[in-house]
């Protein structure tokens, strides 16, 4: 597997440590282990194929146009993106294939929309990329280069399928998370970090790890789960919230303001704040198992099936200082 080279980009880094991160990952991902053949070979299966034409700028991501493909390409491709269930960011629409995914992702898009930072030629990293719909999303505004940190085996391979479709050569993935930023010493003007905090052991950690990757003065966009409440103050769950073993911390937005700041960001700002509901998150023939009404109290919608306060979703913005 051939990936592109961004490094020259990041005079800052540590080209040799992420270089040896990368030999260590592409041995994984050239394995002849189950779960890796499993999503690398449905990727090799159609990397032949490319689309004729492209749009980013609307809701759904659409690569390619039901004429690009013969009968039997078409169906190959539809068999290659079922393979890749469960769709948790989208919409998309691949060579005329929708793909209704768990998330209605625009939704979550349009709201960063006016608060996003002028990222012409810039360089981005969105932390947690899953199938990299943020990343298409940014492309219309032009960034130099947009690095995808996506650490899970089927969202990597899902959007090397869908990136060799678009062939857009300014986007990248590399099979990494959070805790290997440090790595990219001042390589980032924005960054993004949606839906991860409440997923990691040590949040504010997790924070000075992104604010090492970043330029002074650039721009950290920050979307999270959150409880209901003006108190600086997280909840940590027992054992699970909303049924997720993963969630850890869930903080106020007021929390996670201040979680910011402690970790060096500064003008840190509250600029969106609203409930989950099952018009953006729900199961859908591309995502067919538990969702949002799922997890919570069908007797009372303001809880949690575990009696835990339901999820707000909180949108912050920051500098590094």
């Amino acid at each position: 597997m051939i990936i592109k080279d961004y490094l020259d980009l990041l005079p800052a880094a540590d080209h040799d440590e992420i270089l040896a991160l990368r030999r260590d990952y592409l041995k994984k991902l050239q394995s002849d282990k189950k779960g890796v053949v499993a999503h690398r070979l449905p990727f090799e299966s159609v990397r032949h194929l490319k689309a004729s034409c492209l749009d980013f700028a609307n809701d759904v991501v659409t690569i390619g146009r039901r004429e690009d493909l013969s009968r039997d390409e078409f169906d190959l491709v539809t068999k290659v993106m079922r393979g890749f269930m469960p769709w948790r960011k989208g919409p998309y629409n691949i060579f005329g294939i929708d793909i209704d995914a768990e998330w209605r992702s625009c939704r979550k898009w349009d709201r960063v929309l006016p608060f996003l930072p002028d990222i012409k030629d810039k360089i981005v990293a969105d932390i947690g990329a899953s199938n990299g719909y943020y990343m298409f999303r940014m492309v219309p505004h032009r960034p130099q280069a947009v690095i995808g940190f996506e650490p899970y085996l089927q969202h990597y391979f899902t959007f090397q399928t869908l990136n060799n479709f678009a062939g857009c050569d300014n986007l990248h993935m590399e099979f990494l998370g959070v805790e290997h930023l440090g790595r990219f010493a001042a390589a980032f003007d924005v960054v993004f970090l949606m839906g991860i905090l409440y997923h990691r052991i040590s949040p504010i950690e997790s924070l000075k790890e992104v604010k090492k990757s970043m330029k002074r003065g650039g721009v950290l966009m920050v979307e999270s789960q959150a409880i209901p409440g003006d108190e600086p103050v997280a909840l940590f769950p027992e054992r699970r919230y909303a049924k997720a073993p993963g969630t850890y911390f869930i903080p106020t937005a007021r929390c996670l303001k201040n979680w910011m700041l402690r970790a060096g960001f500064i003008d840190v700002e509250i600029f969106c704040t609203h409930p989950m509901s099952s018009k953006e998150q729900r199961q859908t023939e591309w995502m067919t198992f538990e969702s949002y009404t799922d997890f919570i109290d069908p007797q009372n919608p303001s809880l949690t099936v575990e009696g835990y306060p339901a999820p707000l979703r909180v949108f912050l913005k920051g500098f590094a200082g």
